[in-house]
């Protein structure tokens, strides 16, 4: 474990060159192909995330000192900061700022902490409009439908689908070309950013040495969010800390690549505070740093997880997340990362939630992949043991249904009789399921043939041309 910034140096300083220069400066690592998204560019790309996620842990352990500091370093900046315990009480913060500053209309560049407290809803029922300007957040908000995807919110829709809703939203005939729909819906947003009273995001990173706040984007929607309107105000979860702005480079040269592909994202932001001589900015900004829940994962075993910088490619690598899609996890967060991090922050409400943990397979990619170590499979276990032992209803709910499968897999006679007979499944027609919503699925979906028993005949097969041996 890196338990100090000093530590942190004695661990960068036994980096091989390649990885140090990449990430400190100096002459960069070789560069390959873009279909090697994750590590290639490093000679040891292993040590880089043992030093990412050792920085996060260290934050984390000291998130009271790190809070602080970033704190005293925004006010000198010119930031007003504010604290919330609560989703509510972050959402009544949020509301009391633009009520004083007379905001009736707000731009939104892309939060998944916005989206985790369903602060829209919220703001329109007080009588504020709230647009969202990543196009893929945007295209979720006028379908009245919630991501899929922590990065690529939409990635269970087609251009066909969406060219229908900005039909039905107005912004033209039904063309489905991307280069019109990028246009159109580009054309249609300046206008919004430029009549908003209020620009709103998250935060990638924030800097406690500086106060600094970094956002990642590929649109540049978050750069007008934070010129075109008088105020922005940033909601931050308060995991986000970084002790120091050099880790910001590991960071970003993690992020990025991880995410999606890229060296570095189009548009890197370092945000310091608002407009002062000098200094292009909003008149005013104000932070929100925000737990709901986040402080009681700290105390729990499973609080490696508030390292996750929300890169998704725990999600793109994980055969369940990819099959089962993203609405199938009933919470803000999907994937690997949502099976650990809904269930925790649910609180009390963790039941509804417990099993989550269960969908997955453990084959270990999400960790693999993961650039700040995260060990998702462990705490996978941990809260599997947390709900059995808590006695959560919905996670002994799959208990009775495996039970015959025990009974069948633990007899040698039998399992090879079931085996046998799993090949008359390919003589029964789908639409005779007894099961409407297995019907639904199973309509679209050619599945493949059954094969039972194929292997034992090729294993006696073999057996018999080696002399009787297998």
């Amino acid at each position: 474990m890196i338990s100090s910034p000093q530590a942190i140096d004695r661990f960068a300083s036994q980096l091989p060159f390649s990885v140090k220069a990449a990430v400190y400066g100096g002459t960069s690592a070789p560069t390959v192909g873009r279909r090697d998204i994750l590590w290639r560019d490093y000679a040891d790309p292993d040590a880089l995330r043992r030093l990412a996620g050792g920085i996060k842990q260290h934050t984390l352990e000291h998130l009271d000192q790190y809070l602080e500091q970033a704190e005293a370093k925004m006010k000198a900046n010119g930031v007003e900061v504010l604290f919330a315990a609560t989703a509510e009480r972050a959402k009544e913060l949020a509301l009391q700022v633009m009520q004083r500053e007379s905001v009736k209309t707000v731009v939104k560049s892309k939060s998944m902490l916005s989206e985790e407290i369903h602060l829209n809803a919220f703001l329109e029922k007080n009588g504020i409009e709230a647009i969202e300007t990543d196009l893929g957040e945007y295209i979720i908000q006028i379908d009245d439908d919630i991501p899929s995807h922590i990065v690529k919110p939409i990635v269970h829709k087609n251009r066909r689908d969406i060219a229908k809703s900005f039909e039905r939203e107005g912004l033209g005939d039904y063309n489905d070309d991307p280069q019109t729909i990028t246009h159109r819906a580009r054309k249609h947003l300046r206008k919004e950013f430029l009549r908003a009273d209020c620009g709103m995001t998250g935060a990638n990173f924030v800097s406690a040495e500086s106060g600094r706040m970094v956002l990642v984007t590929n649109e540049g929607n978050a750069r007008w969010c934070v010129t075109a309107p008088r105020l922005h105000i940033a909601m931050v979860g308060i995991e986000k800390l970084v002790p120091e702005d050099r880790d910001l480079a590991v960071m970003l040269n993690l992020l990025a690549r991880s995410a999606v592909g890229q060296q570095l994202t189009i548009y890197t932001q370092f945000l310091n505070g608002p407009r002062s001589p000098g200094k292009d900015g909003p008149a005013k900004m104000v932070v929100i740093f925000v737990d709901n829940g986040r402080s009681q994962v700290l105390g729990t075993n499973c609080n490696e997880i508030l390292r996750c910088i929300r890169c998704g490619a725990c999600q793109n690598v994980c055969p369940v997340y990819r099959q089962a899609s993203g609405h199938a996890y009933r919470a803000t967060y999907q994937g690997p990362v949502g099976a650990v991090l809904s269930p925790l922050l649910a609180g009390k409400d963790f039941p509804k939630y417990a099993d989550l943990p269960k969908a997955s397979s453990l084959c270990g990619a999400c960790n693999e992949v993961c650039p700040v170590d995260i060990p998702i499979p462990d705490l996978l276990l941990r809260l599997r043991d947390k709900a059995f032992t808590e006695g959560a209803p919905e996670a002994k709910r799959g208990t009775p249904p495996m039970a015959p499968y025990a009974w069948l897999a633990t007899s040698p006679k039998l399992w090879r009789g079931a085996m046998r007979a799993s090949n008359l499944g390919n003589t029964l027609p789908v639409g005779l399921s007894p099961v409407p919503a297995l019907q639904r699925w199973l309509g679209p979906r050619d599945l493949p043939p059954f094969r039972g028993g194929a292997f034992r005949d090729w294993m006696k097969e073999r057996g018999k041309r080696d002399g009787g041996k297998s």
